[in-house]
């Protein structure tokens, strides 16, 4: 067990971090802006862990409870432009929050879509479990691809390109960028600097907000899956069935 040395035991706690940050703002140049980004509302297929990719899956009464729950936080950190996944859970989660702040413009972009899964799109757990190639992706990633669909470098490269074009559009704006679950860790694992095999690491629940303040080829998390529920945070997002015997 890590114990601090007797040598320092008397020295004043000092935190350093508000200095490097404070100088990079001071001398950045390039990109600045705050992006916020956040995962479109639950739906059915979330619930019963079943594979939506690009498929057309709406919110249902629930994802669209948890959506309208988050608008007051949403209005509190007030973006001027809301950017949306166009995949219909994603944009229908835009025009929610656009409406409960006070009709904010609302704008699609294909670079925030979900992964695409390809051949696993509609199928949950229990039938990818035995699968191969579901197993050589779950342990490379970053080398394998879908079937027929893609990598998650390849998910990370235009989630990030994205955000950077968008930023560089809007100096100095807020930007809420509304998209799905894994495109939001690899953006995130990118302006941590974290290493993108551990991106599943991140936790991001459905109808969160974080938060990443640019400052040319710096950046500075502001905050990470926030709920207007917390205790959502603890619950696991589905529940695998139980698997017959053979």
């Amino acid at each position: 067990m890590w114990a601090p040395c007797e040598a320092r035991r008397n020295i004043p706690p000092m935190a350093l971090g508000p200095f490097h940050v404070a100088d990079r703002i001071k001398h950045a140049t390039g990109i600045k802006g705050i992006a916020l980004l956040m995962r479109h509302g639950e739906t059915a297929w979330n619930r019963e862990g079943r594979v939506m990719g690009e498929s057309p899956v709406e919110l249902d009464e629930h994802g669209r409870a948890q959506v309208e729950l988050a608008v007051p936080f949403a209005r509190a950190i007030k973006p001027d432009l809301i950017v949306t996944s166009p995949l219909i859970r994603a944009r229908q989660s835009a025009e929610i929050i656009s409406r409960g702040i006070g009709a904010v413009a609302v704008i699609e972009d294909a670079g925030l879509e979900e992964v695409h899964y390809g051949d696993w799109q509609g199928k949950v757990y229990d039938d990818l479990i035995d699968d191969q190639a579901y197993l050589e992706y779950q342990r490379a990633p970053l080398e394998t691809q879908t079937p027929g669909g893609e990598s998650i470098i390849e998910v990370q490269k235009r989630g990030v390109e994205t955000v950077r074009r968008v930023m560089k559009e809007r100096e100095g704006q807020r930007v809420l960028f509304v998209s799905h679950g894994d495109i939001i860790r690899t953006v995130l694992a990118h302006y941590l600097g974290m290493e993108l095999s551990h991106f599943r690491r991140i936790r991001v629940d459905n109808a969160t907000f974080s938060a990443i303040d640019i400052i040319g080829d710096f950046a500075e998390v502001k905050f990470l899956n926030l709920l207007a529920d917390p205790a959502r945070a603890f619950v696991p997002p589905f529940t695998p069935r139980k698997r017959k015997p053979e």
